[in-house]
C-alpha cells in the first residue's frame, strides 16, 4: 500500500494540472450574437409581445418597469449576455425599438418541447412549442440573409451579419413545462414513455441548427420542479412526500428523469455532430444546492413567495387581483425582493438567478466543466 499511495497523488495531481494548464491556454470564443430557445424561464419579453400588455410589478427591481420577464429583474439569459458582453436579447416577435445586431430570443412562456394538445386559456401552455421556434429562427435566418443584402447600412444597423450565425452561441432552456404537464395529467406509465421522444424532439431541433450552419449549444437541463414554492403551497403534503430540503420527491424523481435522459442524449450528438460543441449544463443541481442553502447565501426561507397571494388554499398569482369573500386582494411584492429565492412561487428572483449564473457560466455545472466564454471549443 505505501508504494501505491504516492503514485495516486501524482496521477490526481497530474489530471488537474492538464486541465488548468489546459483551460489557460484554451482561446476564448469570439460569440457575435446569441439565440435562445426556451420557456418562460429565458422569456425576455416574447410572451407580452404575443399576448399580454407586460405589466408591473415584474420588472421593478432592476429595469423599473414592465419589460415581460418572470421575475423582479434579471433572468439568467440577461446575465449571461452581460458576461458575454452582448445586449439583452430582443424578444423575436417584439416589434418595436427591436435589434437583432447580437442575436434574439425566442422562449415564449408556457411554452414546451413536444407540442401538446392543450391551449393556453386552459393550461397556460403555449403555442409556441420548440419545433415553432425552430422554423421561427429558419424564417429569421432566411429573412435577414436576403434584407442584408439589399438593405442600406441603416436597415442593416439591427441586422444581424450573416456571417455571424455559424459564429454564435445557441441555448435551449426548455423542458419544464413538458415536465409539468406530465404532472398535471397524472399519468406515470404515460408520462415515462414519453420522455425518450421528447428528447429526442430535443435532439432535432439542435441537428436542424446544425445543419444550418450552427456549431456551439449551450442546453440546459430542467430545474427541480418539486421545489417551486407554488408546488408546496398547492399540496395537502405528508412529511413522508419531501425529501431532505423540503422538496416534493415524486416530481422531482420526474425532472432527474428526463434529465438523465436528456445528457445521454447530449453525449449521443457529439458523435452525430462531429463539429459541434456541446455543453450540458446542469441547472438542476446548480438550483438545488441555492434551495439548499438558502439562508447560508442570505436568503429567507426558500418555500417564501415574494410576489402573490398564497394562504389557506387561495392563490392569488403576482401582480392579479381577487375578491375573497369581498375583499379585493391585490398580490403584489415584498419589501425586499433581494431577500427571496422565489419571485411568483413558479419563477426565481433577480438575486436567485444572478446566484444561479454566476456559476453556471464558469463551467462549475456543465459537461464538459468549462466556463461559457470557451464553450466553443470540443471536450
Amino acid at each position: 500500500m505505501k508504494t501505491v499511495e504516492p503514485l495516486i497523488i501524482i496521477v490526481v495531481f497530474s489530471i488537474l494540472s492538464v486541465e488548468i494548464v489546459g483551460l489557460e491556454y484554451l482561446k476564448t470564443c469570439d460569440f457575435r450574437a446569441v439565440y435562445n430557445f426556451g420557456d418562460s424561464n429565458s422569456d425576455t419579453g416574447g410572451s407580452s409581445a404575443a399576448f399580454w400588455i407586460a405589466g408591473l410589478p415584474p420588472g421593478e427591481t432592476f429595469f423599473h418597469r414592465p419589460v415581460g420577464r418572470a421575475s423582479d429583474g434579471r433572468l439568467i439569459i440577461d446575465f449571461i449576455a452581460e458576461h458575454l458582453e452582448l445586449p439583452y436579447l430582443s424578444p423575436y416577435l417584439d416589434s418595436i425599438g427591436t435589434s437583432f445586431r447580437h442575436g434574439a430570443n425566442f422562449a415564449i412562456g408556457g411554452s414546451t418541447i413536444r407540442p401538446q394538445n392543450e391551449s393556453m386559456s386552459l393550461n397556460g401552455v403555449s403555442p409556441f412549442s420548440l419545433d415553432v421556434q425552430i422554423v421561427q429562427f429558419d424564417n429569421f435566418k432566411v429573412r435577414t440573409r436576403y434584407f442584408y443584402g439589399r438593405g442600406n447600412p441603416g436597415h442593416r444597423r439591427n441586422l444581424p451579419r450573416p456571417k455571424d450565425f455559424s459564429k454564435a452561441l445557441y441555448i435551449f432552456d426548455i423542458g419544464q413545462n413538458d415536465i409539468a404537464a406530465g404532472l398535471r395529467k397524472k399519468n406515470d406509465s404515460d408520462f415515462h414513455a414519453s420522455v425518450p421522444d421528447i428528447v429526442d424532439q430535443l435532439a432535432k431541433a439542435v441537428q436542424n441548427l446544425y445543419e444550418h450552419g450552427a456549431r456551439t449549444f449551450w442546453i440546459h437541463n430542467t430545474g427541480p420542479i418539486g421545489c417551486l414554492p407554488v408546488s408546496l403551497h398547492r399540496h395537502h403534503i405528508r412529511p413522508e412526500e419531501l425529501d431532505k430540503q423540503g422538496c416534493l420527491k415524486a416530481q422531482n424523481a420526474y425532472c432527474m428523469e428526463f434529465n438523465r435522459k436528456l445528457k445521454d442524449r447530449v453525449i449521443k450528438l457529439r458523435t452525430e455532430l462531429p463539429h459541434a460543441a456541446l455543453t450540458y449544463v446542469d441547472i438542476y443541481t446548480a438550483k438545488y444546492e441555492l434551495i439548499g442553502n438558502a439562508k447560508r447565501q442570505g436568503f429567507v426561507d426558500a418555500a417564501n413567495i415574494c410576489c402573490g397571494f398564497h394562504e389557506d388554499e387561495i392563490q392569488v398569482y403576482c401582480g392579479h387581483k381577487q375578491s375573497i369573500n369581498g375583499t379585493e386582494i391585490y398580490a403584489g411584492s415584498c419589501e425586499n425582493p433581494l431577500d427571496y429565492i422565489s419571485w411568483d412561487g413558479v419563477h426565481y428572483s433577480e438575486a436567485a438567478n444572478s446566484w444561479i449564473a454566476r456559476r453556471i457560466i464558469n463551467g462549475s455545472f456543465s459537461d464538459p466543466p468549462l466556463p461559457i466564454k470557451h464553450a466553443c471549443h470540443k471536450p
